[in-house]
């Protein structure tokens, strides 16, 4: 089945730019209550993810936690434990289930690299769930 119908599209979630500050990245993800954020570039080109845990041990490991002078720290300053692998948005859904066991939701990409939304966790489940009961 074609991915694209279990798309969130990048207008319908958040996500930061890679020239965001920390500060803007805390608040953002705060404010939509992520845990885990897409980064991409001004151009629309998925760059990566960024955890909750990322921008946590960062503001320890290299920053005094002030939240004024956070506004001055570029988000790309922040290491990044791992990012979300993105899939194309020709992907099957037979491809998804390995990336969902170890990420809340899958960033989608078009042949450019530009990022076009995302499919969580949910709908993958729920996806194979429909199939399951189909078929008994």
């Amino acid at each position: 089945m074609n991915i694209l119908f279990f798309l969130t599209t990048k207008s319908e979630i958040a996500y930061i730019y890679e020239d965001d500050s920390l500060r803007q990245a805390l608040e953002k993800a705060e404010y939509h209550r992520y845990t885990v954020i897409p980064l991409i570039n001004r151009e629309g080109l998925y760059i990566g993810t960024i955890t909750e845990g990322d921008l946590l041990w960062g503001i320890k490991n290299q920053y005094q936690l002030n939240l004024r002078e956070a506004e001055h720290i570029p988000i790309t300053s922040i290491a990044r434990r791992m990012d979300y692998l993105p899939v194309k948005a020709d992907a099957k859904m037979e491809d998804m289930v390995d990336k969902a066991l170890n990420q809340n939701f899958v960033p989608v990409v078009d042949d450019r690299g530009s990022f076009i939304g995302i499919i969580t966790r949910k709908d993958i489940i729920k996806y194979f769930a429909d199939q399951h009961i189909q078929e008994n």
